[in-house]
């Protein structure tokens, strides 16, 4: 289990849940766009809300922004999100909850090197860590979180020339940062490892993991796999990626990266929470593809127990196709719609019958029922 940190009002890691976040795609300097996106983003189901910031007006305008949101009685907590200017960072890092920075084009210098001495690259480190100092005071002063989040294809030139651009410098590469902010006693840090490619952005996270464990960190992860593209390639990609993780016991946030409204991914963030039993925020539905030994309308029951029973958050229905496969690949439901002759119905609590052979018209309305009153 990582340790718990504290964005804003919000805790991360060391058993909290798993939260979802996203970011906007506004100018950061169009204050009103910026503010009813991130109310939208909020409105969906958003728990982190990351914003650009370029430059130090933009930085600047986070302010405003902040002030904007908590108008509207919006608490969400902000992250920064940073690339090539730490002044900015230094600047946004008073304001917001959170500061994002790319360890590859943050503070390692690039100017065509290709090969360095383990002395040139030592010496770059002690730079690194003394162009961070002043970001380390400013978070620690303001209490303000930070993500190191390395990218696949965004590696120093420093990295690349021992590594590669491959998971093995991607880690590394966010080991060392770890290592800069633990020698100046600052922990309140989550990382994350980015990648368009699934495998290369789950070997990453694996990899890191292992380093971080072995050196004896605990620091939460953020998932996600970058640039993912639209529709269902975009969420397939996601649920790949961010769920294989989750399944190992890594994560303690996710963002959902689609080229879409920002709206559209926290929806698609909380099903793959569900799918994997990460954050459990809905009913769950086990349902038999059906065969030739269905005799009733599986789908339009399936459909109609949905809507009807969308409330029961937590609640595990099996809609299966008749009694050979039926109450046995179920098993683990707490409630069972299941097909017993030409349009006839048997209802489970568990394993148990509790009614039989009921009319198909019926049924969903029975079971609907027979669930609320055992809920109340």
């Amino acid at each position: 289990m990582s340790r718990q940190i504290h964005i804003g009002k919000l805790t991360l890691g060391g058993g909290a849940p798993v939260r979802v976040q996203s970011m906007t795609n506004t100018d950061t300097m169009d204050t009103r766009a910026t503010v009813e996106q991130a109310l939208r983003m909020v409105e969906a189901g958003c728990e982190l809300v990351r914003i650009t910031a370029p430059d130090v007006k933009a930085a600047e305008n986070l302010g405003r922004i902040k002030e904007e949101l908590l108008k509207h009685g919006c608490e969400v907590p902000l992250v920064a999100d940073i690339h090539f200017n730490p002044k900015a960072a230094e600047v946004a890092a008073t304001l917001v909850e959170k500061v994002r920075v790319n360890p590859g084009n943050y503070t390692d210098r690039n100017t065509g090197k290709l090969e360095f001495t383990e002395q040139e690259y030592n010496d770059e480190l002690k730079r690194i860590g003394e162009r961070m100092a002043t970001l380390i005071d400013i978070c620690k002063a303001h209490h303000t979180a930070m993500r190191i989040g390395t990218n696949h294809g965004s590696l120093s030139e420093r990295i690349m020339s021992r590594y590669g651009n491959t998971p093995e410098g991607m880690a590394q590469s966010a080991i060392e940062f770890a290592r800069v902010c633990e020698e100046q006693d600052y922990h309140d840090l989550v990382f994350s490892m980015k990648a368009s490619n699934v495998k290369v952005m789950v070997d990453s996270t694996r990899l890191f993991v292992q380093k971080m464990h072995a050196l004896g960190m605990d620091y939460p992860i953020h998932l996600g796999v970058t640039e993912a593209g639209d529709g269902m390639q975009g969420r397939l990609k996601s649920a790949a990626g961010i769920g294989a993780l989750l399944l190992d016991g890594i994560g303690d946030t996710v963002r959902v990266s689609l080229t879409e409204d920002p709206e559209a991914e926290m929806p698609i963030a909380y099903d793959i929470l569900q799918a994997v039993g990460a954050r459990i925020t809905q009913p769950e539905y086990i349902a038999c593809p059906s065969c030739g030994r269905t005799q009733y309308d599986i789908q339009r029951a399936l459909k109609e127990i949905k809507e009807k029973t969308r409330h029961l958050v937590g609640v595990k229905i099996g809609v299966m196709g008749c009694i050979v496969n039926g109450p046995g690949e179920m098993a683990d439901a707490d409630y069972g719609y299941v097909g017993s002759g030409h349009g006839k119905i048997t209802l489970y609590k568990g394993k148990e019958i509790v009614k039989r052979d009921i009319d198909q018209k019926d049924a969903v309305d029975e079971l609907v029922r027979f669930i609320e009153s055992d809920h109340q």
